[in-house]
């Protein structure tokens, strides 16, 4: 593991919502058949989970500035540093009981992001990285699969759901890459399918529409476990367009040769 003290205040607000999330998901189960509906439940936790990591990385580090899923943009003193939070990652998952969520934290630093943690309190694995020093897997280090072709890759992707993004996009996408790859999977969490993608459990990743928080840790997890990620182009800044694609170095460039593909 990493031993900084910036680790350490990341690791530390992160567990410490998680101890909420957990208590939260718990009862889950006993909502889902409430007359009312768990909907109002789960956005309680979310909020819940947020003040808890917005109180203590702004103790730690009160000039940083935050942009946050549920409370926005907050300014900093310092302009340098920025705090990117997602407190719960994957809420439908939550919301129907399945164990596919998360907590992510990154810090951006003059536009870089150079740390990052993301947490699965269902499983109690922690996916850590900070620029320079590597990336883990709880106390284990971690690389991205070596896989070189795609008919060997499982691939994980998003889905625009009702409302949100371009579905024909989307199916032009997901037949280009259908058709070329060993596996194809959903799984609900883009920061977890970050760090999946940094593990080696699974080889490449690709979603659009996404927003910082979902993606900060994760880019820097990526990188920092060997991997290479880009916009879904090919672009070098994710977090201005709003999309990623990421895996080794050859199955990255493929994977984003099949989207370019499919959009010409």
């Amino acid at each position: 593991m990493i031993r900084s003290p910036l680790m350490t205040i990341m690791t530390d607000a992160v567990l410490k919502a998680a101890r909420s999330l957990k208590r939260d998901f718990g009862e889950v189960e006993n909502l889902q058949v409430s007359r009312k509906g768990p909907g109002d439940f789960v956005s309680a936790a979310d909020h819940k989970a947020e003040q808890i990591l917005r109180d203590m990385l702004s103790k730690a580090r009160p000039d940083y500035g935050l942009v946050m899923e549920e409370a926005g943009i907050v300014e900093g003193r310092d302009r340098s540093h920025r705090w990117h939070i997602d407190p719960l990652d994957g809420t439908t998952n939550f919301l129907h009981g399945l164990p596919q969520f998360s907590i992510s934290v990154g810090l951006e630093r003059d536009g870089q992001i150079v740390a990052g943690v993301i947490y699965n309190p269902a499983l109690d694995e922690m996916f850590l990285a900070e620029k320079g020093k590597g990336a883990y897997l709880n106390n284990r280090r971690m690389r991205v699969a070596a896989r070189r072709e795609m008919v060997d890759a499982l691939v994980v992707c998003g889905l625009p759901h009702v409302g949100r993004g371009s579905h024909p996009r989307f199916l032009r996408e997901l037949s280009a890459v259908m058709g070329a790859v060993g596996g194809l999977r959903r799984l609900g969490s883009a920061a977890l399918d970050l760090a999946y993608v940094a593990c080696g459990r699974v080889d490449a990743f690709w979603e659009r529409d996404l927003n910082s928080w979902d993606m900060a840790a994760g880019i820097v997890i990526v990188r920092e476990a060997g991997g290479f990620v880009s916009d879904a182009e090919g672009g070098a800044d994710p977090i201005a367009t709003r999309s990623i694609a990421c895996g080794n170095e050859v199955l990255h460039r493929e994977l984003v040769a099949l989207l370019k593909a499919a959009n010409r």
